[in-house]
């Protein structure tokens, strides 16, 4: 069984071990596959999270133990406050069994109750998986960002894929 909740500055721990888990495989899903930042860091930045209306970050529990992250956050600017990024990882052991798609529920519920209505997210284009994944969950590609993000100081491409929120007029 899952289970989705908010994440706690305790989970810091799990988290990067998580980030850490995901970034070392072959298929190359994160930006680095050195660790993101500290337990402390992390720590921090959770404990920070929960004080800001204008983000968040679950986790998917199965056995105890953490198998996702979600992470969203509204977008800084006044002109684009309506827009939120998010990013999303799941272990290998617990994909393609519905948790990418409870997370992106997860997701949606949260932009509704913040006011969003529009989520974004950048995804490799050899990330077939999560290409997959999205599409199927209602996301659109709305362009390729062309050298957007250096790993490991080589420069690769990002899809932008975005998924509308429709909100009670």
């Amino acid at each position: 069984m899952i289970g989705i909740r908010r994440a706690e500055p305790g989970d810091a721990e799990a988290l990067v071990e998580l980030g850490g888990e995901v970034g070392a495989e072959e298929g190359a899903w994160l930006l680095t596959t050195a660790e993101w930042r500290s337990i402390a860091d992390e720590r921090r930045y959770l404990r920070a999270v929960r004080r800001h209306a204008d983000a968040a970050v679950y986790v998917a529990e199965a056995d105890g133990r953490i198998v996702a992250r979600l992470s969203l956050a509204r977008d800084v600017h006044p002109a684009s406050a309506h827009v939120a990024d998010l990013g999303l990882m799941v272990a290998v052991s617990h994909r393609r069994r519905g948790v990418g798609r409870a997370m992106l529920e997860q997701a949606v519920a949260w932009a509704e109750s913040a006011g969003i209505r529009k989520l974004e997210l950048h995804v490799f284009p050899w990330n077939e998986p999560a290409l997959a994944l999205y599409t199927s969950f209602g996301f659109e590609r709305e362009g390729l960002r062309k050298g957007h993000y250096l790993r490991h100081g080589v420069p690769v491409d990002a899809i932008l894929m975005a998924f509308q929120i429709d909100h009670p007029s």
